[in-house]
């Protein structure tokens, strides 16, 4: 996965890097995983694992992050409330 843009408030899950990038950057958090989906919104971004796992980071306000706090995450977390289950 690779991301680029406005870095603010974690969106591009870098870490504590939190600066615009004009060009497309990898990743690190997915440099094991096979993500098959992503989708991102103006301060959020999912993406789906081929393990069936869903993870999130940016701007976590109104919860929807869904890791049942308003927090926000500079790297990609895990939705915990998917465990044991396969999202497709």
């Amino acid at each position: 996965v690779f991301t680029w843009g406005k870095g603010g408030h974690g969106c591009l899950g870098h870490g504590e890097d939190l600066s615009n990038q004009l060009l497309p950057k990898k990743v690190e958090a997915f440099a094991e995983q096979r993500v098959v989906a992503a989708s991102a919104g103006e301060h959020h971004s999912l993406a789906l694992t081929a393990d069936g796992a869903v993870w999130s980071w940016g701007l976590g306000g109104f919860g929807k992050l869904g890791h049942g706090d308003q927090q926000q995450q500079q790297l990609p977390k895990k939705i915990e409330g998917f465990a044991g289950q396969r999202v497709v």
